[in-house]
C-alpha cells in the first residue's frame, strides 16, 4: 500500500505552541492530491490509582471543545527528546497533587492518525504519595477520585469521550479484571 501513495513535498505552514501544521503534496493513486499533516512532539498520561483502587480523574477546561472534560492527568513533552515516562511523573505531581516512585507502562496511542502525529505513552501509578499541585498560570485543574465501573459506564453513555482517557480505562478495566495490574 505504501507504494500507493508517495510525498512529493511538505511545507510548513504554522508553527505554535504546540503544533506545527504543514501541506503535503502526494500522489495518491495516480493522481496528485494536497493533504493537512499536523507534528506534535508527543505526550504522557498516568492512569493514578489510589491505594483503596479508586482512580484519581482531572476536570478541566478545552478550548477546542468549548467545555469541560473528565480526562486522566497527560502533557506534552517539554522537549522532543524528553523520555515520556520522565513526562508522566512531571504531569502526575503537577495535575494531581501526587507523586510517586514507580509507574508502570500501560499502552500508547496515536491520538488522530488521519492528520497528526501525536503518541501518548500512558502510564498506571500506584502508591500514590500526596504532594501538591504545580499548575500553569492558565491551568485550573479539579482533581476527583471515581469508582472504575463508574468511569466505564461514562464512557459507556458518551460522557467521557476523550481518545486516551477511554483508551487507558478500558484497557486497565480489561487489565485489571484479569489479574495483570
Amino acid at each position: 500500500m505504501a507504494d500507493k501513495v508517495i510525498r512529493l513535498d511538505r511545507r510548513l505552514k504554522y508553527q505554535g505552541t504546540i503544533l506545527k501544521i504543514y501541506e503535503d503534496t502526494v500522489i495518491a493513486n495516480g493522481h496528485e492530491a494536497h493533504w493537512d499533516f499536523i507534528h506534535h512532539d508527543g505526550a504522557a498520561a498516568v492512569l493514578p490509582v489510589m491505594e483503596d483502587g479508586r482512580i484519581l480523574m482531572v476536570r478541566q477546561y478545552r478550548n477546542a471543545l468549548n467545555r469541560e472534560t473528565l480526562e486522566i492527568p497527560a502533557g506534552k513533552l517539554d522537549f522532543p527528546e524528553e523520555p515520556k515516562i520522565e513526562c508522566a511523573y512531571r504531569e502526575l505531581e503537577e495535575e494531581t497533587g501526587y507523586r510517586t516512585e514507580h509507574l508502570e507502562y500501560l499502552l500508547s496511542v496515536n491520538t488522530t492518525v488521519a492528520f497528526c502525529d501525536e503518541a501518548i505513552d500512558i502510564f498506571v501509578a500506584k502508591n500514590l504519595i500526596p504532594s501538591h499541585q504545580h499548575l500553569d498560570d492558565d491551568e485550573y485543574i479539579e482533581v476527583e477520585k471515581w469508582e472504575l465501573p463508574d468511569l466505564l459506564q461514562m464512557i459507556y453513555e458518551g460522557k467521557i469521550a476523550d481518545g486516551k482517557t477511554v483508551a487507558a480505562i478500558s484497557t486497565y478495566a480489561v487489565k485489571h479484571q484479569a489479574g495483570l495490574v
